[in-house]
Protein backbone atom coordinates (compact mmCIF):
# COMPACT_ATOMS: atom_id res chain seq x y z
CA UNK A 1 0.00 0.00 0.00
CA UNK A 2 0.94 3.56 -0.49
CA UNK A 3 1.86 5.68 2.59
CA UNK A 4 -0.65 8.41 1.31
CA UNK A 5 -2.65 9.24 -1.23
CA UNK A 6 -0.69 11.38 -4.15
CA UNK A 7 -3.83 10.85 -6.62
CA UNK A 8 -5.63 14.86 -5.35
CA UNK A 9 -6.44 16.67 -7.62
CA UNK A 10 -3.24 18.90 -7.27
CA UNK A 11 -1.00 16.28 -8.17
CA UNK A 12 -2.69 15.69 -11.32
CA UNK A 13 -2.95 19.56 -12.10
CA UNK A 14 1.23 19.56 -11.35
CA UNK A 15 1.75 16.45 -13.74
CA UNK A 16 0.99 18.56 -16.97
CA UNK A 17 4.09 20.41 -16.15
CA UNK A 18 6.38 19.88 -19.30
CA UNK A 19 9.57 20.90 -17.90
CA UNK A 20 11.11 22.24 -14.18
CA UNK A 21 13.45 25.51 -14.40
CA UNK A 22 16.47 23.73 -12.51
CA UNK A 23 19.93 25.57 -11.82
CA UNK A 24 22.46 25.06 -15.10
CA UNK A 25 24.40 22.24 -13.94
CA UNK A 26 21.36 19.65 -13.91
CA UNK A 27 19.01 19.00 -16.62
CA UNK A 28 14.79 19.73 -16.51
CA UNK A 29 13.47 16.81 -16.78
CA UNK A 30 11.65 16.27 -20.09
CA UNK A 31 8.31 14.31 -20.30
CA UNK A 32 5.89 12.34 -22.71
CA UNK A 33 3.11 10.69 -21.95
CA UNK A 34 0.27 9.14 -23.96
CA UNK A 35 -3.41 8.54 -22.84
CA UNK A 36 -4.42 5.22 -20.68
CA UNK A 37 -5.45 4.06 -17.74
CA UNK A 38 -2.90 5.10 -15.73
CA UNK A 39 -2.81 8.70 -16.92
CA UNK A 40 -2.80 10.12 -13.60
CA UNK A 41 0.34 8.22 -12.89
CA UNK A 42 3.90 9.47 -13.52
CA UNK A 43 7.16 7.36 -13.86
CA UNK A 44 10.40 9.36 -13.58
CA UNK A 45 14.42 7.96 -14.20
CA UNK A 46 17.23 10.16 -13.40
CA UNK A 47 20.54 8.62 -15.36
CA UNK A 48 24.32 8.52 -14.23
CA UNK A 49 26.69 10.25 -16.33
CA UNK A 50 27.16 7.72 -18.58
CA UNK A 51 23.73 9.01 -19.97
CA UNK A 52 20.69 7.42 -21.51
CA UNK A 53 22.67 6.00 -24.67
CA UNK A 54 25.76 3.89 -23.09
CA UNK A 55 24.45 1.43 -24.77
CA UNK A 56 24.81 -0.27 -20.97
CA UNK A 57 22.93 -0.17 -18.04
CA UNK A 58 21.24 3.17 -18.44
CA UNK A 59 19.69 2.79 -21.57
CA UNK A 60 18.51 -0.62 -20.52
CA UNK A 61 16.87 0.67 -17.97
CA UNK A 62 15.38 3.65 -19.69
CA UNK A 63 13.97 1.52 -22.15
CA UNK A 64 11.73 -0.38 -18.88
CA UNK A 65 10.77 3.09 -18.64
CA UNK A 66 9.59 3.79 -21.67
CA UNK A 67 7.95 0.25 -22.00
CA UNK A 68 6.02 0.53 -19.37
CA UNK A 69 4.94 4.36 -20.88
CA UNK A 70 3.67 2.03 -23.56
CA UNK A 71 2.18 -1.15 -21.90
CA UNK A 72 0.55 0.65 -18.67
CA UNK A 73 -0.52 3.88 -20.38
CA UNK A 74 1.77 5.79 -17.61
CA UNK A 75 3.27 9.64 -18.26
CA UNK A 76 7.30 9.48 -18.05
CA UNK A 77 9.48 11.98 -17.44
CA UNK A 78 13.71 11.91 -17.45
CA UNK A 79 16.60 13.86 -16.62
CA UNK A 80 19.86 12.93 -17.97
CA UNK A 81 23.27 13.65 -15.60
CA UNK A 82 26.22 14.98 -17.35
CA UNK A 83 28.33 14.40 -14.26
CA UNK A 84 27.59 13.18 -10.47
CA UNK A 85 27.44 16.97 -9.21
CA UNK A 86 23.79 16.84 -11.45
CA UNK A 87 22.39 13.87 -9.49
CA UNK A 88 20.88 15.84 -6.44
CA UNK A 89 19.59 18.31 -9.04
CA UNK A 90 18.02 16.15 -11.07
CA UNK A 91 16.29 14.12 -8.11
CA UNK A 92 14.54 17.68 -6.50
CA UNK A 93 13.43 18.23 -10.18
CA UNK A 94 11.65 15.04 -9.96
CA UNK A 95 10.58 15.67 -6.74
CA UNK A 96 9.15 18.93 -7.90
CA UNK A 97 7.50 17.41 -10.66
CA UNK A 98 5.26 14.92 -8.07
CA UNK A 99 6.84 11.60 -9.87
CA UNK A 100 4.90 8.29 -8.41
CA UNK A 101 8.10 6.66 -8.63
CA UNK A 102 11.56 7.72 -9.36
CA UNK A 103 14.44 5.23 -10.92
CA UNK A 104 17.84 6.06 -10.17
CA UNK A 105 20.56 4.11 -12.16
CA UNK A 106 23.61 3.05 -10.44
CA UNK A 107 25.31 2.45 -7.28
CA UNK A 108 27.07 6.09 -7.87
CA UNK A 109 23.44 7.71 -7.41
CA UNK A 110 23.31 5.90 -3.92
CA UNK A 111 23.75 9.05 -1.81
CA UNK A 112 21.45 11.50 -3.51
CA UNK A 113 18.86 8.79 -4.07
CA UNK A 114 18.85 7.75 0.29
CA UNK A 115 18.76 11.47 0.70
CA UNK A 116 15.87 11.89 -1.96
CA UNK A 117 14.05 9.66 -0.16
CA UNK A 118 14.50 10.59 3.61
CA UNK A 119 13.41 14.22 2.60
CA UNK A 120 10.59 12.79 0.68
CA UNK A 121 8.90 9.72 2.62
CA UNK A 122 5.77 10.04 0.32
CA UNK A 123 7.11 9.07 -2.94
CA UNK A 124 8.70 6.28 -4.01
CA UNK A 125 11.81 4.98 -5.62
CA UNK A 126 14.13 2.39 -7.47
CA UNK A 127 17.54 2.38 -7.69
CA UNK A 128 19.33 -0.21 -9.86
CA UNK A 129 22.50 -1.94 -8.57
CA UNK A 130 22.85 -1.00 -5.32
CA UNK A 131 21.56 -2.47 -2.32
CA UNK A 132 21.63 -0.31 1.38
CA UNK A 133 22.73 -1.68 4.13
CA UNK A 134 19.86 -0.77 6.14
CA UNK A 135 16.69 -0.69 3.79
CA UNK A 136 15.05 2.35 3.12
CA UNK A 137 11.28 1.85 3.34
CA UNK A 138 10.26 3.80 -0.20
CA UNK A 139 13.53 2.39 -1.69
CA UNK A 140 13.44 -0.73 -3.69
CA UNK A 141 16.79 -1.92 -4.45
CA UNK A 142 17.14 -3.64 -7.48
CA UNK A 143 20.12 -5.66 -7.88
CA UNK A 144 21.80 -9.05 -9.93
CA UNK A 145 23.80 -11.55 -9.10
CA UNK A 146 25.59 -10.95 -12.18
CA UNK A 147 28.39 -13.11 -10.96
CA UNK A 148 26.39 -16.32 -12.27
CA UNK A 149 26.22 -15.18 -16.00
CA UNK A 150 29.69 -13.93 -15.44
CA UNK A 151 31.04 -16.98 -14.57
CA UNK A 152 29.71 -18.69 -17.81
CA UNK A 153 31.23 -16.01 -19.84
CA UNK A 154 34.77 -16.64 -18.31
CA UNK A 155 34.12 -20.17 -19.37
CA UNK A 156 33.26 -19.48 -22.69
CA UNK A 157 35.99 -17.20 -23.21
CA UNK A 158 38.68 -19.45 -22.03
CA UNK A 159 37.14 -21.97 -24.35
CA UNK A 160 36.92 -19.50 -27.40
CA UNK A 161 40.81 -18.14 -26.27
CA UNK A 162 43.25 -19.31 -29.14
CA UNK A 163 46.59 -18.05 -27.38
CA UNK A 164 45.41 -18.97 -24.41
CA UNK A 165 44.69 -15.30 -22.77
CA UNK A 166 41.87 -13.45 -21.76
CA UNK A 167 41.29 -9.99 -19.66
CA UNK A 168 38.80 -8.39 -18.08
CA UNK A 169 38.70 -4.61 -16.52
CA UNK A 170 36.46 -2.06 -14.64
CA UNK A 171 35.24 1.31 -14.91
CA UNK A 172 35.23 1.70 -11.20
CA UNK A 173 36.20 -0.64 -8.19
CA UNK A 174 32.53 -0.54 -6.57
CA UNK A 175 30.56 -4.12 -6.21
CA UNK A 176 28.41 -3.85 -9.36
CA UNK A 177 31.81 -3.83 -11.51
CA UNK A 178 33.85 -6.18 -9.16
CA UNK A 179 30.86 -8.91 -8.91
CA UNK A 180 31.11 -9.28 -12.65
CA UNK A 181 34.86 -9.64 -12.50
CA UNK A 182 34.85 -12.25 -9.90
CA UNK A 183 32.40 -14.43 -11.77
CA UNK A 184 34.30 -14.50 -15.07
CA UNK A 185 37.91 -15.07 -13.01
CA UNK A 186 36.02 -18.11 -11.62
CA UNK A 187 34.54 -19.36 -15.33
CA UNK A 188 38.03 -19.14 -16.48
CA UNK A 189 39.41 -21.18 -13.44
CA UNK A 190 36.60 -23.89 -13.94
CA UNK A 191 37.76 -24.13 -17.14
CA UNK A 192 41.32 -24.18 -16.64
CA UNK A 193 40.32 -27.28 -14.16
CA UNK A 194 38.23 -29.14 -16.20
CA UNK A 195 40.17 -29.19 -19.00
CA UNK A 196 43.61 -29.49 -17.19
CA UNK A 197 44.50 -26.37 -18.97
CA UNK A 198 46.04 -22.90 -18.21
CA UNK A 199 44.21 -20.03 -19.85
CA UNK A 200 45.89 -16.75 -18.26
CA UNK A 201 43.24 -14.02 -17.01
CA UNK A 202 44.98 -10.50 -17.44
CA UNK A 203 43.03 -7.22 -15.14
CA UNK A 204 41.87 -9.00 -12.19
CA UNK A 205 43.14 -10.76 -9.42
CA UNK A 206 40.05 -12.46 -7.57
CA UNK A 207 41.90 -13.20 -4.20
CA UNK A 208 43.63 -9.91 -3.93
CA UNK A 209 40.92 -7.96 -5.26
CA UNK A 210 43.52 -6.47 -7.37
CA UNK A 211 42.90 -5.21 -10.84
CA UNK A 212 42.77 -2.18 -13.72
CA UNK A 213 40.28 0.45 -13.80
CA UNK A 214 39.97 2.84 -16.21
CA UNK A 215 38.80 5.13 -13.17
CA UNK A 216 35.46 6.05 -14.57
CA UNK A 217 32.94 5.45 -16.66
CA UNK A 218 33.26 8.09 -19.05
CA UNK A 219 36.51 8.58 -20.89
CA UNK A 220 36.65 5.87 -23.83
CA UNK A 221 40.36 6.51 -24.48
CA UNK A 222 41.40 5.22 -21.13
CA UNK A 223 39.57 2.18 -22.39
CA UNK A 224 41.08 2.12 -25.52
CA UNK A 225 44.79 2.05 -24.63
CA UNK A 226 44.26 -0.34 -21.83
CA UNK A 227 42.47 -2.86 -24.27
CA UNK A 228 45.57 -2.10 -26.95
CA UNK A 229 48.00 -3.23 -23.62
CA UNK A 230 45.83 -5.97 -22.95
CA UNK A 231 46.30 -7.37 -26.81
CA UNK A 232 49.96 -6.71 -26.95
CA UNK A 233 50.06 -8.86 -23.69
CA UNK A 234 48.29 -11.69 -26.04
CA UNK A 235 44.81 -11.52 -24.87
CA UNK A 236 42.26 -12.24 -27.52
CA UNK A 237 39.19 -12.47 -25.39
CA UNK A 238 38.57 -8.83 -23.30
CA UNK A 239 35.46 -7.96 -21.50
CA UNK A 240 35.19 -4.36 -19.83
CA UNK A 241 32.89 -3.48 -17.25
CA UNK A 242 33.04 0.02 -17.71
CA UNK A 243 29.72 1.32 -19.00
CA UNK A 244 30.54 4.17 -21.86
CA UNK A 245 34.14 3.32 -21.47
CA UNK A 246 33.99 -0.09 -23.02
CA UNK A 247 33.06 1.78 -26.53
CA UNK A 248 36.94 2.59 -26.14
CA UNK A 249 37.41 -1.41 -25.60
CA UNK A 250 35.25 -1.97 -28.54
CA UNK A 251 37.61 0.60 -30.62
CA UNK A 252 40.59 -1.11 -29.68
CA UNK A 253 39.58 -5.07 -30.68
CA UNK A 254 38.11 -3.54 -34.18
CA UNK A 255 41.77 -1.58 -34.99
CA UNK A 256 43.26 -5.22 -33.85
CA UNK A 257 41.02 -7.01 -35.92
CA UNK A 258 41.80 -4.64 -39.06
CA UNK A 259 45.20 -5.50 -38.65
CA UNK A 260 44.66 -9.08 -38.81
CA UNK A 261 44.23 -9.86 -34.72
CA UNK A 262 41.13 -12.01 -34.35
CA UNK A 263 40.54 -10.47 -30.68
CA UNK A 264 36.66 -10.47 -29.31
CA UNK A 265 35.12 -8.66 -27.07
CA UNK A 266 32.30 -9.77 -24.42
CA UNK A 267 29.94 -6.47 -23.54
CA UNK A 268 28.04 -6.54 -20.45
CA UNK A 269 24.65 -5.47 -18.97
CA UNK A 270 22.72 -5.45 -22.27
CA UNK A 271 23.34 -7.89 -25.21
CA UNK A 272 25.98 -5.99 -27.55
CA UNK A 273 25.24 -7.64 -30.60
CA UNK A 274 22.12 -5.49 -30.63
CA UNK A 275 22.98 -2.34 -28.68
CA UNK A 276 26.59 -1.66 -29.38
CA UNK A 277 26.00 -2.77 -32.92
CA UNK A 278 29.46 -0.60 -34.16
CA UNK A 279 31.12 -3.85 -32.44
CA UNK A 280 28.91 -6.58 -33.06
CA UNK A 281 31.68 -8.47 -35.51
CA UNK A 282 33.79 -8.93 -32.81
CA UNK A 283 31.11 -10.03 -30.05
CA UNK A 284 31.37 -13.47 -28.67
CA UNK A 285 28.52 -13.04 -26.52
CA UNK A 286 27.72 -10.52 -23.16
CA UNK A 287 26.90 -10.83 -19.20
CA UNK A 288 22.99 -9.73 -19.81
CA UNK A 289 21.47 -7.74 -16.90
CA UNK A 290 17.24 -7.81 -17.81
CA UNK A 291 16.97 -4.22 -16.41
CA UNK A 292 14.25 -3.34 -18.98
CA UNK A 293 12.00 -5.71 -17.53
CA UNK A 294 12.78 -5.20 -13.61
CA UNK A 295 11.78 -1.48 -14.27
CA UNK A 296 8.93 -2.23 -15.90
CA UNK A 297 8.00 -4.67 -13.22
CA UNK A 298 8.62 -2.05 -9.98
CA UNK A 299 6.73 0.53 -12.24
CA UNK A 300 3.73 -1.56 -12.89
CA UNK A 301 3.74 -3.14 -9.31
CA UNK A 302 3.76 0.79 -8.01
CA UNK A 303 0.89 1.68 -10.43
CA UNK A 304 -1.30 -1.02 -8.92
CA UNK A 305 -0.25 0.45 -5.31
CA UNK A 306 1.50 -2.93 -4.47
CA UNK A 307 5.39 -0.87 -3.95
CA UNK A 308 7.44 -2.75 -1.55
CA UNK A 309 11.05 -1.75 -0.56
CA UNK A 310 11.67 -6.11 -0.83
CA UNK A 311 14.93 -6.07 -3.02
CA UNK A 312 14.47 -7.54 -6.68
CA UNK A 313 17.52 -9.60 -7.06
CA UNK A 314 18.30 -10.94 -10.77
CA UNK A 315 19.19 -14.51 -11.23
CA UNK A 316 20.14 -16.63 -13.87
CA UNK A 317 16.73 -19.40 -12.35
CA UNK A 318 14.40 -16.15 -12.94
CA UNK A 319 16.12 -14.68 -15.87
CA UNK A 320 17.53 -11.65 -14.38
CA UNK A 321 20.62 -11.95 -15.61
CA UNK A 322 21.74 -14.27 -18.53
CA UNK A 323 24.35 -15.24 -21.21
CA UNK A 324 23.62 -13.68 -24.25
CA UNK A 325 23.69 -15.91 -27.29
CA UNK A 326 26.99 -16.48 -29.57
CA UNK A 327 25.19 -15.17 -32.65
CA UNK A 328 28.02 -14.58 -35.20
CA UNK A 329 30.26 -17.05 -33.27
CA UNK A 330 27.90 -19.88 -32.51
CA UNK A 331 29.32 -21.91 -35.20
CA UNK A 332 32.78 -21.54 -33.87
CA UNK A 333 31.75 -22.46 -30.21
CA UNK A 334 31.88 -26.29 -30.46
CA UNK A 335 28.55 -28.06 -29.48
CA UNK A 336 30.48 -30.37 -26.40
CA UNK A 337 31.53 -26.21 -25.09
CA UNK A 338 27.99 -25.64 -25.27
CA UNK A 339 26.72 -28.23 -23.44
CA UNK A 340 29.48 -27.69 -20.60
CA UNK A 341 27.80 -24.34 -20.42
CA UNK A 342 24.33 -25.33 -19.98
CA UNK A 343 25.29 -27.93 -17.61
CA UNK A 344 26.96 -25.19 -15.68
CA UNK A 345 24.46 -23.25 -15.63
CA UNK A 346 21.74 -25.78 -14.16
CA UNK A 347 24.07 -26.48 -11.75
CA UNK A 348 23.83 -22.87 -10.64
CA UNK A 349 20.09 -22.58 -10.39
CA UNK A 350 19.75 -25.83 -8.78
CA UNK A 351 22.47 -24.53 -6.06
CA UNK A 352 24.77 -27.97 -6.50
CA UNK A 353 27.59 -24.81 -8.19
CA UNK A 354 27.67 -21.94 -5.28
CA UNK A 355 29.73 -18.80 -7.35
CA UNK A 356 30.60 -16.77 -4.81
CA UNK A 357 32.00 -12.82 -4.73
CA UNK A 358 32.03 -10.51 -1.98
CA UNK A 359 30.03 -7.89 -4.32
CA UNK A 360 27.07 -10.87 -4.30
CA UNK A 361 23.34 -9.64 -3.02
CA UNK A 362 23.00 -10.84 0.20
Amino acid sequence: MRFVSRKTGMAAAMLGISALALSACGAAPEESSSAGANADYTGCIVSDSGGFDDQSFNESSYRGLMQAEKDLGIKVKKAESKSNADFSTNLNGMMSAKCDLTVTVGFLLADATADAAAKNPDSHFAIVDNQYEKPIKNVKPIIYNTAQAAYLAGYAAAAASETGTVATFGGMQIPTVTIFMDGFADGVAKFNEDKGKNVKLLGWDKKKQNGTFSGDFEKQDKGKQITKNFISAGADVIMPVAGPVGKGAGAAVADANKGGDKTKLIWVDSDGYLTAPDYKDYMLTSVVKTMDKAVEDVIKADSEDKFDATPYVGTLENEGVALAPFHDFDSTIGDDTKKEIEALKAQIISGDLKVESAASPK
